[in-house]
């Protein structure tokens, strides 16, 4: 069951078919944007959440997002964080993007949602997508933190109410049973919502939880155990059939980190959404001034285990495109017995490089340069 509405997915095809038909090697499909740092949660599996003050305070203004859509031109932007409900200028980057008819898709843990909702109008280019990480003891194990659960479900329902296009973002990790993620999607589905974007956890270096990521095997068998108890394709999922097909080890894709640039207080992330080991201030820089045969599986020891959406779905929207027959057949039915693809030797990448610190360091000193009172009170936990 496809939960994407068929004008956009018209969209969105169309702009790969032209994408394609110039010749254009490498385009974005998505605008991945984080307009601040800062959160109301500090879940053990994010790396997005571990800077000092000086940065978690950092914001990107209304101009900056507006600048970000129109450098890179992708027909949709996911604005995630941090927790972008925080953002005082939110509704008014929300309105301009739609403006722009861009699909926007606000990424939140709903903590915030009731309190801020009557900001926000429905809208065919509008979606909320709620962070929930499994049923109740499943999620509120992932954000360390009782009762948020209960409260992203109501979100759901409030939003639902409310007339908006609802979605959740479910990441799954290692150890998830799959008998008890495939009744929470019946649940998810029991209640109305509209989507459910679901994607294995990556290991984000600065994670303070390393434990409990999945590798790849890991990761295939998972999905196969899940989507078993889904025969008759009931769930909506808004991921496409052939990244689904991927997870379940029926693919072997290479990723594609291009599709989904990140554009966050630091600047553009490079080389994609999960891994930053540089940041450029345009991007053009990021498609040219990037070494994308560095990275991938296969080629850095970092994304050995990342069947990740952001790298992934761009390889199957472009394998779609390519082949609409084999897209259709995913469509239908997603294999869950038999042989598995073969998977990408991993013999020859090379070894992880840690260069976090210094991505950070560098950001402390151009806000020491432009705020010099904003140094002296400097927290060492990201250390």
């Amino acid at each position: 069951m496809a939960a994407i509405p068929f004008s956009q997915a018209a969209r969105i095809g169309g702009y790969v078919l032209g994408r394609k038909l110039r010749r254009v090697e490498r385009y974005p499909l998505v605008l991945m944007l984080e307009p601040l740092l800062r959160c109301n949660l500090a879940c053990k599996g994010c790396g997005k959440i571990d800077y000092p003050d000086e940065i978690l305070n950092q914001r990107l203004s209304y101009d900056q997002c507006m600048a970000a859509i129109d450098e890179c031109g992708a027909p949709a932007v996911s604005i995630a964080g941090g927790e972008p409900l925080l953002h005082r200028e939110m509704p008014r980057i929300v309105e301009g993007y739609i403006a722009r008819k861009k699909f926007v898709i606000l990424c939140t843990n709903a903590l915030l949602l009731k309190k801020k909702i009557d900001q926000y109008r429905p809208s065919p280019f509008f979606t909320w997508s709620i962070h929930l990480d499994g049923d109740q003891v499943m999620h509120d194990r992932s954000v360390c933190q009782d009762g948020v659960y209960e409260v992203a479900r109501d979100a759901i329902l409030l939003a639902k109410s409310r007339g908006f296009r609802t979605q959740i973002n479910c990441t799954v990790f290692d150890g998830a049973d799959p008998d008890r993620l495939a009744a929470f999607f019946d649940d998810m589905m029991a209640i109305g919502l509209d989507g459910i974007t679901v994607s294995p956890g990556y290991a984000y270096e600065r994670a303070p939880d390393q434990q409990h990521f999945l590798n790849r095997e890991k990761t295939r068998q998972l999905f196969r155990d899940v989507f078993r108890h889904d025969p008759k394709r009931k769930w909506a999922f808004t991921n496409s059939p052939l990244f689904l097909d991927f997870l379940a080890g029926n693919q072997t894709y290479e990723c594609t980190p291009w599709s989904m640039p990140l554009r966050t207080v630091f600047g553009w992330q490079k080389p994609c959404y999960l891994l930053g080991e540089g940041y450029v201030q345009t991007f053009r820089e990021l498609i040219d001034d990037t070494d994308w045969e560095n990275y991938g599986v296969g080629k850095y020891e970092k994304c050995a285990d990342c069947m990740v959406h952001c790298g992934f779905e761009g390889t199957a929207t472009t394998d779609a495109v390519r082949h609409p027959f084999k897209f259709l057949k995913a469509a239908r039915h997603i294999r869950t017995e038999g042989p598995m693809a073969p998977d990408i030797d991993l013999s020859r990448q090379r070894p992880a490089e840690n260069v976090y610190s210094s991505h950070v360091e560098r950001e402390l000193a151009l806000i020491r340069q432009s705020q010099p009172e904003a140094g002296k009170h400097v927290t060492a936990a990201w250390r």
